[in-house]
Formats: C-alpha cells, sequence, structure tokens
C-alpha cells in the first residue's frame, strides 16, 4: 500500500485474510486492537485476563474470519467473540467456584474487597456480567443500543431495561459508598 493510497476497508481486508494474506490481518489487528482491548479491561476488571481474552478474540477471528459476511461492523464482530469467550471464562470460573466450595465444605460467596475508596472500575465489578457489558458497550464504548444488542444477542429493549437498571444500580452504589467513605 502506498502513503498516499486511501485506507482499505475492513470487509477488503478480511477477504485479504480469507485469501491467507496474514499483513491483511494484522493491518486489521493494529486498527482495533486498542478498543478491543479497552471493552475487554472494563468488562474483566483485570488486564492480565482482558489481554489473553484479547488475543482469543483475534486467534478465532483469524480461524473464522470466513463467517465475517460484512453485514456488520469488523468491530462489532470482534466484540461479539470477545464477549462470547468472556461468558465462557466466567462459566469456567463459576464452575471452579462451586466445586472449590463443595470440596471445602461451604458455600462462601465471593465478595469483591475495594478498599478505602471506590471508583467506578470496582463500582462496575458489582454489576452482573451482563449489566457489565451492556452499560460499557453504551456509555463507555461510544455503541449505540442497537449495535450493542446486536453485539450481546438481546433484543434492544431488553438491552435499554438493562442499562437502565445498570445505572441505577452503580448510582446506588456509588452513592451509598460515598456515604459511608
Amino acid at each position: 500500500m502506498e502513503p498516499d493510497a486511501p485506507p482499505i476497508d475492513d470487509d477488503t481486508l478480511n477477504r485479504r485474510v480469507i485469501a491467507g494474506d496474514r499483513a491483511a490481518f494484522d493491518v486489521l489487528v493494529a486498527r482495533h486492537e486498542a478498543r478491543l482491548r479497552g471493552f475487554l479491561r472494563k468488562l474483566t476488571g483485570q488486564p492480565a485476563t482482558a489481554d489473553d481474552l484479547a488475543q482469543e478474540t483475534f486467534v478465532r477471528a483469524w480461524q473464522r474470519c470466513r463467517l465475517f459476511d460484512g453485514n456488520g461492523s469488523y468491530p462489532a464482530w470482534l466484540v461479539r467473540i470477545g464477549w462470547r469467550l468472556f461468558l465462557d471464562l466466567e462459566r469456567h470460573e463459576h464452575h471452579l467456584r462451586d466445586k472449590h466450595a463443595r470440596s471445602a465444605g461451604g458455600s462462601e460467596a465471593f465478595e469483591p474487597n475495594y478498599g478505602t475508596r471506590l471508583d467506578i472500575v470496582a463500582a462496575l465489578a458489582v454489576l452482573p456480567p451482563r449489566e457489565r457489558a451492556c452499560i460499557l458497550l453504551c456509555d463507555m464504548e461510544g455503541w449505540s443500543h442497537g449495535e450493542a444488542a446486536k453485539l450481546l444477542d438481546i433484543p434492544l429493549g431488553t438491552l435499554k431495561s438493562v442499562v437502565a437498571r445498570a445505572r441505577e444500580q452503580l448510582r446506588r452504589h456509588l452513592t451509598t459508598e460515598a456515604r459511608t467513605s
């Protein structure tokens, strides 16, 4: 590609990836990696876990490049892959916690430790994964409600309700923490 040439769109790059062009995939990764990692870091609250999920997202995108049909945006397709990997990880970790609790003879609930100052990341950690993803996508990552609903594979009305509920939970949690600090 010449320096003055306009950037190649994602659909064209993905068609090149389908043909085996690794350089085209490198361009897609460079173009979308920061936004995907940012979303996953906010979702997980753990940079190392988010980086692992982002890495796996791009591995899956390479392996399944033929499944991207160009009807949606490439970044939305990546976020959807990352979201599903996150859900798989959550299910796996939940299973391990349950297994550990059963073997220990108790059922201790997981309670995050916030320390003395609560910030937005800690407040987000209180939300269930679906609520956290909805509010992250719509309020912090700039996706429209319609785009977020498609990414998360939920009806638009449900997404709007979940976002409203999540906002209220965050407001309530932050207000309560501010009063107790």
